[in-house]
Protein backbone atom coordinates (compact mmCIF):
# COMPACT_ATOMS: atom_id res chain seq x y z
CA UNK A 1 0.00 0.00 0.00
CA UNK A 2 2.53 2.78 0.77
CA UNK A 3 4.65 1.65 -2.38
CA UNK A 4 1.17 2.66 -4.05
CA UNK A 5 1.54 6.36 -2.47
CA UNK A 6 5.50 6.80 -3.04
CA UNK A 7 4.28 5.48 -6.85
CA UNK A 8 1.72 8.77 -6.87
CA UNK A 9 3.94 10.67 -4.99
CA UNK A 10 6.74 10.57 -7.80
CA UNK A 11 4.15 10.49 -10.69
CA UNK A 12 2.43 13.59 -9.09
CA UNK A 13 6.14 14.90 -9.24
CA UNK A 14 7.04 14.39 -13.03
CA UNK A 15 3.63 15.58 -13.94
CA UNK A 16 4.80 18.60 -12.11
CA UNK A 17 7.34 18.69 -14.01
CA UNK A 18 5.52 18.04 -17.48
CA UNK A 19 2.57 20.24 -16.56
CA UNK A 20 4.41 23.26 -16.03
CA UNK A 21 5.15 24.08 -19.66
CA UNK A 22 1.47 23.07 -20.66
CA UNK A 23 0.18 25.39 -18.01
CA UNK A 24 2.39 27.87 -19.57
CA UNK A 25 1.41 27.11 -22.99
CA UNK A 26 -2.31 26.93 -21.75
CA UNK A 27 -2.63 30.15 -19.79
CA UNK A 28 -0.76 32.05 -22.45
CA UNK A 29 -3.03 34.90 -24.07
CA UNK A 30 -4.32 34.31 -27.04
CA UNK A 31 -3.04 37.25 -28.57
CA UNK A 32 0.89 35.92 -27.92
CA UNK A 33 -0.28 32.84 -30.04
CA UNK A 34 1.58 34.37 -32.66
CA UNK A 35 1.04 37.06 -35.91
CA UNK A 36 1.07 33.92 -38.40
CA UNK A 37 -1.49 32.51 -40.85
CA UNK A 38 -4.77 31.42 -39.10
CA UNK A 39 -3.83 27.78 -39.85
CA UNK A 40 -0.51 28.51 -37.37
CA UNK A 41 -2.89 29.88 -35.10
CA UNK A 42 -4.97 27.14 -34.59
CA UNK A 43 -2.44 25.05 -34.38
CA UNK A 44 -1.32 26.66 -31.51
CA UNK A 45 -4.66 27.05 -29.80
CA UNK A 46 -4.79 22.98 -30.18
CA UNK A 47 -1.76 22.79 -28.90
CA UNK A 48 -2.85 24.40 -25.70
CA UNK A 49 -6.20 22.11 -25.75
CA UNK A 50 -3.79 19.11 -26.15
CA UNK A 51 -2.20 20.54 -23.02
CA UNK A 52 -5.24 20.91 -20.65
CA UNK A 53 -6.85 17.72 -21.66
CA UNK A 54 -3.39 15.65 -20.68
CA UNK A 55 -3.29 17.40 -18.02
CA UNK A 56 -6.67 16.83 -16.67
CA UNK A 57 -6.73 13.34 -17.58
CA UNK A 58 -3.56 12.06 -15.18
CA UNK A 59 -5.12 14.75 -12.50
CA UNK A 60 -7.84 12.47 -12.70
CA UNK A 61 -6.39 9.23 -12.81
CA UNK A 62 -3.83 9.86 -9.93
CA UNK A 63 -7.09 10.57 -8.22
CA UNK A 64 -9.07 7.60 -8.88
CA UNK A 65 -6.20 5.77 -7.81
CA UNK A 66 -5.29 7.78 -4.78
CA UNK A 67 -9.62 7.08 -4.02
CA UNK A 68 -9.08 3.31 -4.45
CA UNK A 69 -6.04 3.19 -2.09
CA UNK A 70 -8.11 4.94 0.65
CA UNK A 71 -10.89 2.51 0.43
CA UNK A 72 -8.32 -0.45 0.47
CA UNK A 73 -6.80 1.02 3.64
CA UNK A 74 -10.52 1.73 4.88
CA UNK A 75 -11.28 -1.97 4.36
CA UNK A 76 -7.57 -2.88 6.23
CA UNK A 77 -8.39 -0.87 9.07
CA UNK A 78 -12.00 -2.36 9.89
CA UNK A 79 -10.77 -6.00 9.13
CA UNK A 80 -8.06 -4.92 11.51
CA UNK A 81 -10.76 -3.97 14.04
CA UNK A 82 -12.70 -6.93 14.04
CA UNK A 83 -9.74 -9.62 14.38
CA UNK A 84 -9.32 -7.21 17.49
CA UNK A 85 -12.43 -7.91 18.57
CA UNK A 86 -12.49 -11.44 18.27
CA UNK A 87 -9.20 -11.51 20.05
CA UNK A 88 -10.60 -9.77 22.65
CA UNK A 89 -13.99 -12.42 23.00
CA UNK A 90 -11.76 -15.02 22.63
CA UNK A 91 -8.87 -13.94 25.53
CA UNK A 92 -12.32 -13.65 27.77
CA UNK A 93 -13.05 -17.58 26.98
CA UNK A 94 -10.02 -18.27 28.19
CA UNK A 95 -10.27 -16.61 31.28
CA UNK A 96 -12.88 -17.92 32.05
CA UNK A 97 -11.52 -21.95 31.13
CA UNK A 98 -9.11 -20.85 33.75
CA UNK A 99 -12.11 -19.72 36.09
CA UNK A 100 -13.47 -23.10 36.11
CA UNK A 101 -10.71 -25.45 35.69
CA UNK A 102 -9.07 -23.56 38.84
CA UNK A 103 -12.94 -24.29 40.74
CA UNK A 104 -13.07 -27.96 39.39
CA UNK A 105 -9.73 -28.27 41.12
CA UNK A 106 -10.77 -27.30 44.16
CA UNK A 107 -13.46 -28.97 44.38
CA UNK A 108 -11.63 -32.14 43.33
CA UNK A 109 -9.06 -31.59 46.23
CA UNK A 110 -11.86 -30.83 48.54
CA UNK A 111 -13.66 -33.98 47.65
CA UNK A 112 -10.77 -35.97 48.12
CA UNK A 113 -9.61 -34.40 51.81
CA UNK A 114 -13.06 -35.03 52.76
CA UNK A 115 -12.85 -39.12 52.09
CA UNK A 116 -9.49 -38.86 53.60
CA UNK A 117 -11.02 -37.74 57.01
CA UNK A 118 -13.35 -40.62 57.11
CA UNK A 119 -15.97 -37.34 57.75
CA UNK A 120 -18.64 -36.93 55.23
CA UNK A 121 -19.60 -33.38 57.03
CA UNK A 122 -15.64 -32.05 56.79
CA UNK A 123 -15.98 -29.41 59.41
CA UNK A 124 -13.47 -28.00 61.05
CA UNK A 125 -13.86 -30.07 64.33
CA UNK A 126 -11.75 -32.62 62.37
CA UNK A 127 -8.73 -30.63 62.57
CA UNK A 128 -9.49 -29.43 65.95
CA UNK A 129 -5.55 -29.93 68.46
CA UNK A 130 -6.45 -32.85 71.37
CA UNK A 131 -7.80 -31.30 74.40
CA UNK A 132 -4.58 -30.38 76.60
CA UNK A 133 -2.37 -28.77 73.71
CA UNK A 134 -0.54 -25.72 73.60
CA UNK A 135 -2.28 -22.90 73.91
CA UNK A 136 -1.74 -19.90 71.49
CA UNK A 137 0.57 -17.12 72.52
CA UNK A 138 -0.56 -13.63 73.42
CA UNK A 139 -1.15 -11.70 70.28
CA UNK A 140 0.27 -8.70 69.56
CA UNK A 141 -2.19 -6.96 67.47
CA UNK A 142 -0.13 -6.91 64.46
CA UNK A 143 -0.78 -9.25 61.63
CA UNK A 144 2.97 -9.36 60.75
CA UNK A 145 4.35 -9.66 64.20
CA UNK A 146 1.63 -12.82 64.91
CA UNK A 147 2.19 -14.66 61.48
CA UNK A 148 5.87 -14.33 62.12
CA UNK A 149 5.83 -15.53 66.17
CA UNK A 150 3.92 -18.54 64.41
CA UNK A 151 6.76 -19.34 62.05
CA UNK A 152 9.24 -19.07 64.72
CA UNK A 153 7.59 -21.59 66.69
CA UNK A 154 7.25 -23.67 63.98
CA UNK A 155 10.95 -23.46 62.40
CA UNK A 156 13.50 -22.17 64.68
CA UNK A 157 11.94 -22.82 68.61
CA UNK A 158 10.76 -26.37 67.12
CA UNK A 159 7.63 -26.05 69.58
CA UNK A 160 5.12 -27.87 66.83
CA UNK A 161 2.09 -27.95 69.53
CA UNK A 162 2.75 -24.28 70.21
CA UNK A 163 3.03 -23.85 66.46
CA UNK A 164 -0.36 -25.27 65.60
CA UNK A 165 -1.87 -23.31 68.10
CA UNK A 166 -0.57 -20.00 67.16
CA UNK A 167 -1.81 -20.79 63.62
CA UNK A 168 -4.83 -21.72 64.63
CA UNK A 169 -5.73 -18.50 67.02
CA UNK A 170 -4.03 -16.10 63.51
CA UNK A 171 -6.69 -17.66 61.47
CA UNK A 172 -9.67 -16.59 63.54
CA UNK A 173 -8.05 -13.26 64.33
CA UNK A 174 -7.24 -12.16 61.28
CA UNK A 175 -9.72 -13.90 58.78
CA UNK A 176 -8.82 -11.34 55.85
CA UNK A 177 -5.43 -11.64 55.78
CA UNK A 178 -3.11 -12.48 52.84
CA UNK A 179 -1.13 -15.19 55.23
CA UNK A 180 -4.52 -17.21 55.00
CA UNK A 181 -3.80 -19.42 52.55
CA UNK A 182 0.25 -20.00 54.10
CA UNK A 183 -1.20 -20.25 58.22
CA UNK A 184 -3.40 -23.05 56.49
CA UNK A 185 -0.94 -25.19 54.74
CA UNK A 186 1.37 -24.45 58.04
CA UNK A 187 -1.34 -25.83 59.68
CA UNK A 188 -1.73 -29.15 57.23
CA UNK A 189 1.88 -29.66 57.58
CA UNK A 190 2.56 -29.42 61.14
CA UNK A 191 -0.30 -31.73 61.79
CA UNK A 192 0.76 -33.98 59.14
CA UNK A 193 4.65 -34.36 60.47
CA UNK A 194 2.56 -35.09 63.77
CA UNK A 195 0.83 -38.47 62.08
CA UNK A 196 -2.84 -36.42 62.48
CA UNK A 197 -3.47 -37.09 58.64
CA UNK A 198 -6.98 -36.44 58.77
CA UNK A 199 -6.52 -33.13 60.14
CA UNK A 200 -3.74 -32.66 57.95
CA UNK A 201 -5.75 -33.31 54.94
CA UNK A 202 -8.54 -30.76 56.41
CA UNK A 203 -5.99 -27.65 56.12
CA UNK A 204 -4.48 -28.97 53.04
CA UNK A 205 -8.04 -28.92 51.21
CA UNK A 206 -8.50 -25.34 52.87
CA UNK A 207 -6.30 -24.26 51.57
CA UNK A 208 -7.13 -25.69 47.49
CA UNK A 209 -11.12 -24.89 47.55
CA UNK A 210 -10.45 -21.26 49.08
CA UNK A 211 -7.04 -19.73 48.06
CA UNK A 212 -7.26 -21.95 44.28
CA UNK A 213 -4.56 -18.98 43.01
CA UNK A 214 -2.26 -18.78 46.00
CA UNK A 215 1.32 -20.25 45.25
CA UNK A 216 0.41 -22.96 47.94
CA UNK A 217 -2.46 -24.10 45.99
CA UNK A 218 -0.46 -26.29 43.99
CA UNK A 219 1.67 -28.07 47.29
CA UNK A 220 -1.41 -28.05 49.45
CA UNK A 221 -3.39 -30.57 46.45
CA UNK A 222 -0.38 -32.85 45.98
CA UNK A 223 -0.21 -32.93 49.73
CA UNK A 224 -4.11 -34.50 49.36
CA UNK A 225 -2.97 -37.06 46.95
CA UNK A 226 -0.41 -38.46 49.37
CA UNK A 227 -2.67 -38.41 52.16
CA UNK A 228 -4.98 -40.39 50.71
CA UNK A 229 -2.33 -42.95 48.59
CA UNK A 230 -0.91 -43.29 51.77
CA UNK A 231 -4.53 -44.39 53.39
CA UNK A 232 -4.77 -47.00 50.79
CA UNK A 233 -7.41 -44.79 48.82
CA UNK A 234 -5.10 -45.67 45.18
CA UNK A 235 -7.99 -44.65 42.54
CA UNK A 236 -8.71 -41.23 44.33
CA UNK A 237 -4.51 -40.45 45.11
CA UNK A 238 -3.98 -41.06 41.10
CA UNK A 239 -7.34 -38.56 40.40
CA UNK A 240 -5.95 -35.81 42.53
CA UNK A 241 -2.29 -36.27 41.02
CA UNK A 242 -3.98 -36.23 37.84
CA UNK A 243 -5.54 -33.12 38.85
CA UNK A 244 -2.29 -31.12 40.02
CA UNK A 245 -0.43 -31.83 36.60
CA UNK A 246 -3.46 -30.50 34.56
CA UNK A 247 -4.11 -27.77 36.95
CA UNK A 248 -0.43 -26.58 37.45
CA UNK A 249 1.54 -28.02 34.81
CA UNK A 250 4.55 -26.35 35.63
CA UNK A 251 5.26 -26.47 39.26
CA UNK A 252 7.22 -28.49 41.62
CA UNK A 253 4.00 -30.21 42.46
CA UNK A 254 3.22 -31.21 39.39
CA UNK A 255 6.46 -33.17 38.73
CA UNK A 256 6.19 -34.63 41.78
CA UNK A 257 2.75 -35.56 40.54
CA UNK A 258 3.84 -37.07 37.67
CA UNK A 259 6.85 -39.22 39.23
CA UNK A 260 3.91 -40.82 41.53
CA UNK A 261 1.80 -41.75 38.50
CA UNK A 262 4.42 -43.16 36.72
CA UNK A 263 5.39 -45.24 39.75
CA UNK A 264 2.26 -46.84 39.96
Amino acid sequence: MSSNFRTHLLSLSLLVGVAVPWAATAQAPISNVGSGSIEDRVTSLERISNAHSQLLTQLQQQLSDSQRDMDTLRGQIQENQYQLSQLADRQKQIFNQMDSLSQGAAGAASTGATAATGNASGNAAAATPDAGAAQAPASTGDVNSDYNAAVSLALEKKQYDEAIAAFQSFIKKYPDSTYQPNANYWLGQLYYNKGKKDDAAYYFAVVVKNYPKSPKSSDAMFKVGVIMQEKGQADKAKAVYAQVIKQYPNTDAAKQAQKRLSAN
